[in-house]
């Protein structure tokens, strides 16, 4: 764990879409989790369930090393990443990305920033976009 002061200091040299060479560190429950992911910084990586495919065992295994990009850094000290390499992917990420986070391809490049907390008024938002319940991007 680092410091609050670090972790703002470490968040302003990401950049959504910058790609690190990582290791799965650890994949705690294929198919139902996510999986955590060692780039080489104080803070954890993690891949959200919801990125990865549907099927637990075309997850990277635990040694693997791939390519990852940062996809979210939100005020926890946890950088969440996306794979870069498809076969890593859920299968219909590009209309995950247009129903989910559509403006993606426009933040790809530009600092990592925090939001705040959701709103309720967003939860709603997302709640609404594809019928199921909210979650991390």
């Amino acid at each position: 764990m680092v410091t609050d002061a670090e972790w703002t200091r470490i968040r302003r040299g990401l950049r959504f879409g910058q790609v690190f060479e990582g290791t799965v560190v650890k994949v705690p429950r294929p198919g139902a989790i996510g999986i955590f992911v060692d780039i080489g910084l104080r803070v954890g990586g993690f891949v959200d369930v919801l990125l990865l495919p549907s099927e637990g065992e075309k997850w990277p295994a635990e040694g693997t090393v791939a390519d990852f990009e940062i996809w979210w850094a939100d005020s926890g000290q946890q950088i969440r990443l996306k794979p870069s390499d498809p076969q890593y992917l859920r299968t219909d990420f590009t209309d995950f990305v247009e129903r989910i986070r559509p403006s993606w391809p426009a933040d790809v490049g530009h600092p990592v920033r925090d939001p705040g907390p959701v709103t309720p008024d967003e939860l709603r938002t997302l709640l609404r976009s594809d019928g199921s319940s909210a979650s991390s991007p």
